[in-house]
């Protein structure tokens, strides 16, 4: 259990870091993209935008539990190990929600698309923290 949580608060350090990281490039490299969130179907409430920042900390001590719990699975060198979790994290949650809010909101695909490789880069890079860790 405590590597669960040591392993899951510096996953949820990591990926803070890389949320916000994100936010200060998608103006940069993404600029039309970025003017889809003015849409008015993205909330701009200060409370509510906290939970941007929240979502890192809870994902990381969620995937933490299940990297401790399938481990074993995984095979190979830290990097083979660490994108093969990602990949499980996006196919089983990241795919399944993006299908549900794209039919559900205004959002382009490009913006899904976004919103996977963000989902993938958060589960790759939780997982090679977790394979590093987990030793």
């Amino acid at each position: 259990m405590k590597k669960v949580l040591t392993s899951g608060l510096v996953a949820s350090l990591v990926l803070l870091a890389f949320a916000f990281l994100c936010l200060k490039l998608m103006p940069v490299l993404l600029l039309s993209v970025t003017f889809e969130y003015f849409n008015p179907v993205f909330v701009n409430d200060p409370f509510r935008n906290a939970f941007y920042f929240l979502h890192p900390i809870v994902l990381a001590f969620a995937l933490a539990w299940f990297w401790n719990r399938f481990k074993d699975i995984f095979v190979g060198n830290l990097l083979a190990r660490g994108l093969e979790f990602g990949f499980v994290y996006l196919i089983i949650s990241t795919l399944p929600i993006m299908v549900l809010l794209f039919s559900a909101i205004d959002v382009s695909l490009t913006v899904i698309g976004t919103w996977l490789l963000y989902g993938f880069f958060q589960g790759a890079i939780a997982g090679l923290i977790f394979a590093r860790m987990h030793v």
